[in-house]
């Protein structure tokens, strides 16, 4: 929106904390820390900062611009607007929707950033391999990963590739000591989180591939419009809402599965956080 920002995290007090949003009260008494409010637009995101900016919005009214990312879970009129990919399948006059996660990452970034990691490519272009984590939907056991990164490995040597490996920070540590044994010295794996060498990996590689776990993750994929492989996890329970996203993605041409056969194609590069920035910019001014 390119005005200046102040981010909190906000905190619920022990017991409303417990709570979903449609069955707390509306006041401002139930966050830890004060919150004070001195801007003219407030963007809330996740579960716990629902019930404060319904608080804050009733006590200023028409002072506050209120935004809300994804699906608050309680009336949408509480906000001016709400902000949620496509996949979550929910409408109303002041609902944006946007195809897959916005997220933080520009092409300007990605760009200034190509040179961070300093890969001495020999002749062998670069794949991605951009590894998520465990959440309630996959999981993330040691035989799968092991699997996965055996395939990733095996594809990379029939397309003549070398593979960088760089974790997210829901990857848990022993995934990412696998993949330094796996992948071994020919090939690129990130140990830590780091933002620079992830815009970096973005930059330089030929190929993405991604776990199925993040929409977030893919949706940044899809910024840089190289080809985005995603590779799919066995699911815990309905994952119908991941699926959805998968099946608009490949609708879009952004993505395709994981095959030992991997090819080239374009897109149209993804950048929802700006089209929906001037959404907005509408709709306040």
């Amino acid at each position: 929106l390119g005005l200046t920002y102040k981010h909190q995290w906000i905190k619920l007090k022990p017991f409303w904390n417990l709570l979903p949003p449609k069955l707390t009260p509306i006041s401002e008494n139930l966050v830890k820390e004060k919150f004070v409010c001195d801007s003219k637009v407030l963007i809330s995101c996740g579960r716990k900062s629902v019930i404060p900016s319904i608080a804050l919005k009733k006590r200023l009214g028409k002072e506050i611009f209120t935004i809300h990312i994804q699906d608050p879970k309680v009336s949408f009129n509480y906000f001016d607007l709400v902000i949620s990919p496509e996949h979550d399948n929910i409408k109303g006059d002041n609902v944006l929707t946007t195809k897959g996660a916005i997220h933080y990452l520009t092409k300007k970034e990605i760009r200034d950033n190509s040179d961070y990691l300093d890969v001495k490519k020999d002749k062998r272009k670069l794949v991605a391999f951009i590894i998520g984590g465990p959440n309630k939907y996959y999981s993330y056991s040691n035989q799968i990963i092991k699997r996965i990164l055996l395939k990733v490995k095996k594809i990379s040597e029939l397309n003549k590739l070398q593979v960088i490996a760089i974790p997210s920070m829901r990857t848990p540590k022993n995934i990412i000591t696998m993949a330094s044994e796996i992948l071994d010295e020919n090939h690129i794996v990130i140990n830590e989180v780091d933002k620079r060498a992830y815009l970096s990996t973005l930059a330089i590689s030929k190929y993405l591939v991604v776990t199925c776990d993040s929409t977030s993750m893919i949706s940044e994929a899809a910024i840089t419009g190289k080809p985005v492989y995603v590779e799919e996890l066995p699911a815990k329970k309905n994952d119908y809402r991941f699926k959805k996203f998968r099946d608009l993605f490949t609708k879009l041409n952004i993505i395709k599965r994981l095959d030992k056969n991997l090819e080239d194609w374009t897109y149209k590069k993804l950048d929802e956080s700006n089209r929906i920035a001037k959404e907005i910019k509408e709709k306040i001014y």
